[in-house]
């Protein structure tokens, strides 16, 4: 059986919603709307990985790439099953990990389960994928560290406020375009984060982990009733852009480390080229060169 086989309720319901509006605006959260990635994996991810991975004599290292992977380079904002398997990469071949012998875990069932189609990269995915291959203890690492993750994020990330110009572009645009949330969360974060902020309200679906991958949640929701160029994603990681190209859709950046100055460009020159059909071309291919500029690909300690 494979993802389109075993679509949920909520991602039937995205494929036959009918427009309100012409154009279609998809929006990532985390880091693009609420600036909430530095929390989440500094005091969320990174000590859950350390402890479930056993990578205590290799902390150090262990958090400089997983900021790396996650909040300062090209792998910015993916999922987080491939986010883990690259840092663990990263850190196996660092020569100072190297040489304190240090054990990182090779992850092979998880690269199995990625590359499958079976199932949606979510911890219900890998719960099913885990039922599949019963007994197998780094499937049952992966489910622990999936866990505790998501009751740390739950306990630790509050009260932290959407950019104050994203949220005034959210109420402008609300009553133009159909709005969703397209992101890599799983939902019900993203439900109580959108909620406890009174952004639910501008959106039409909050679509999280659960559905697919951003550019399969853009696909179900455009699905034949918006021309491409009518279809805008907005993000923070190269996976936002990519999720855009996948469904011919176009592409606006929100500059990590220059958020609130990208939300008010945005409001005041992107969407009313974005409206106007002048959006394409010059002007969206330097907006992202500028953003790709600041995610390299290679560590810092390795250049």
């Amino acid at each position: 059986m494979d993802r389109q086989a075993a679509m949920s309720e909520q991602a039937q319901r995205l494929r036959n919603w009918q427009p309100e509006h012409r154009f279609l605006i998809g929006i990532d959260s985390d880091g693009c709307v609420f600036d909430t990635m530095e929390i989440k994996h500094r005091e969320c991810f990174i000590p859950n990985t350390i402890r479930h991975w056993g990578l205590q004599p290799v902390a150090r290292y262990a958090r400089e790439a997983a900021e790396f992977v996650n909040l300062y380079s090209r792998w910015r904002g993916i999922n987080r099953w491939p986010a883990l398997v690259k840092v663990l990469d990263l850190l196996r071949e660092r020569p100072e990990v190297q040489r304190r012998n240090a054990h990182i875990p090779p992850v092979n069932m998880l690269r199995i389960f990625i590359q499958q189609s079976r199932h949606p990269l979510s911890n219900a995915g890998l719960r099913a994928f885990a039922l599949e291959h019963p007994g197998n203890g780094e499937l049952e690492t992966a489910l622990a560290w999936t866990t505790s993750v998501d009751d740390t994020i739950a306990a630790t990330v509050k009260g932290v406020p959407p950019f104050m110009a994203a949220r005034d572009c959210l109420a402008a645009l609300h009553g133009h375009a159909d709005l969703i949330v397209a992101s890599a969360t799983p939902t019900p974060a993203l439900e109580r984060e959108w909620q406890e902020h009174d952004l639910a309200r501008f959106v039409r679906f909050i679509c999280g982990q659960e559905i697919g991958t951003k550019g399969e949640i853009l696909g179900l929701a455009a699905a034949g009733k918006y021309p491409t160029d009518h279809i805008l994603m907005i993000g923070d990681a190269p996976g936002d852009r990519q999720a855009a190209e996948a469904v011919g859709a176009l592409f606006y950046p929100i500059t990590p480390g220059d958020e609130e100055r990208s939300w008010e460009r945005l409001t005041a020159e992107a969407l009313p080229r974005f409206f106007a059909g002048t959006y394409a071309g010059g002007y969206a291919a330097s907006l992202i060169a500028e953003f790709e500029h600041r995610l390299p690909d290679q560590p810092p300690w390795s250049r």
